[in-house]
């Protein structure tokens, strides 16, 4: 099978690193790529938003599965064109996207269809906005309609920020297109969980659950980025647990999908808060996680090409989809100033990981994110740069993720400190 992975992150080296395990596949295209899916795929230059060009190179290359990674493309209607065409594409279509495009959307959605989630409300205008929060106890959680790559969520803990935010989201349209509605949200005090499950549309399976590291400090502090880290299993989830979110929140989703008439065909991940055993959704996401994702398939026994295929072919429930029983974390190295103003264009080190990686007690995976590869040397090219991946059994993967760390080295190089530590706990 000749495979297109779309996208150009850590999440999709993730992927294609997964494909290329599968003895199904004899090719493997990455479009745009980095700089490391160039050593094990073959990059196309053709950007993720370019539905076009990315439909006229599957069809001229006689592409068998595409997978997509980022949520642009799929709310641009990538799924709807490429069914058009004949074309088998794992994500979800245009209507289905929307779950993650608009939060208000959502939001209204999980209201139609009973599915707990925090008291909101939303507004087009900075008066409006500013009216209701004045009155609203604080703090409070404001977000953005639209896409804004994971950093469109704000806490405020008092009026005068909250007012500022709104100024800068209605006034000085900061995220642009993305701002022009905005949602003001009863901030919840509990533990948050990313929850992912395939689903064909008619049946699903739950993914190993994963903690994210969405805050650019230690102690989960700072400005939310994509994401600063992850690691599986989730040490605060029980089987309990996840059985009471697949019965609150993903069954009655799937059956509000058939009653709207929403083909959901791919990758649905929950946001969850839970406090005091009550179990709310923040959003959905129509796409794999980054970096949840990582940490994740590096733990994915299964053959991933079979997994996809019984998505597109809706033969979902008759799929094997296994896992290892180890622990697993991704460290994210980000440049300086991420995510905010960064520079980029640093050559990347690996040398100091040559001379010890016969040391290692555990499997190691190192997933390019921002980089571009010149001349046979890699270079930053982006806010998050590599990814860590270690899988074991013992609190020990998180120290070789560090040690690694250490030995790549590049100018402006950032990390947080404290992935994974709460293994130590357990």
């Amino acid at each position: 099978m000749k495979i297109l992975v779309i996208g150009s992150g850590g999440r999709e080296s993730a992927i294609v690193y997964a494909i290329k395990k599968s003895k199904k596949v004899t090719e493997i295209y990455c479009a745009p790529g980095n700089g490391g899916t160039a050593d094990t795929a073959k990059n196309v230059n053709i950007k993720q938003d370019n539905v076009e060009g990315l439909l006229s190179f599957a069809l001229e290359n006689k592409i068998d599965l595409t997978v997509v990674g980022p949520e642009v493309p799929l709310a641009m209607g990538i799924a709807d064109e490429f069914d058009k065409a004949g074309l088998k594409i794992f994500g979800p279509n245009k209507k289905a996207s929307l779950l993650e495009s608009s939060k208000k959307y959502a939001k209204d959605f999980f209201k139609r269809n009973s599915i707990k989630t925090v008291d909101y409300a939303s507004f087009t205008n900075f008066t409006d906005a500013a009216d209701f929060v004045k009155q609203k106890s604080h703090p409070v959680v404001i977000k953005v309609d639209g896409l804004a790559a994971g950093k469109g969520v704000f806490i405020s803990n008092g009026f005068e920020q909250s007012r500022d935010i709104l100024g800068s989201v209605f006034n000085e349209k900061i995220f642009g297109e993305s701002g022009e509605t905005v949602i003001i949200e009863d901030f919840i005090d509990g533990f948050e969980l990313s929850y992912m499950v395939i689903t064909d549309g008619i049946s699903y399976k739950p993914l190993i659950t994963g903690m994210d590291y969405k805050k650019i400090y230690d102690g989960d502090t700072g400005e939310n980025t994509g994401g600063m880290g992850a690691i599986t299993p989730n040490p605060h989830i029980s089987k309990t647990l996840t059985d009471k979110i697949n019965e609150t929140i993903i069954e009655p989703t799937l059956k509000g999908f058939k009653n709207e008439g929403i083909d959901y065909k791919g990758v649905l991940y929950a946001g969850i808060i839970i406090k005091n055993d009550e179990i709310y959704v923040l959003e959905f996401n129509v796409r794999f996680g980054d970096p949840e994702t990582q940490a994740v398939l590096v733990r994915l026994k299964s053959d991933i090409i079979d997994l996809f295929m019984s998505v597109v072919n809706e033969n979902l429930k008759d799929c094997e989809l296994v896992f290892d029983d180890n622990k697993s974390i991704c460290l994210v190295l980000s440049s300086e100033g991420y995510p905010k103003k960064y520079k980029t264009g640093y050559e990347i080190s690996f040398d100091g990981i040559n001379n010890i990686s016969a040391k290692y007690k555990y499997e190691y995976h190192i997933f390019h994110a921002g980089t571009k590869k010149i001349d046979g040397k890699y270079y930053t090219n982006g806010g998050r740069v590599m990814n860590i991946c270690v899988n074991g059994k013992t609190p020990e993967i998180v120290d070789i993720a560090y040690d690694i760390a250490k030995k790549i080295n590049f100018e402006n190089k950032y990390y947080r400190k404290d992935i994974g530590k709460i293994y130590a706990r357990y």
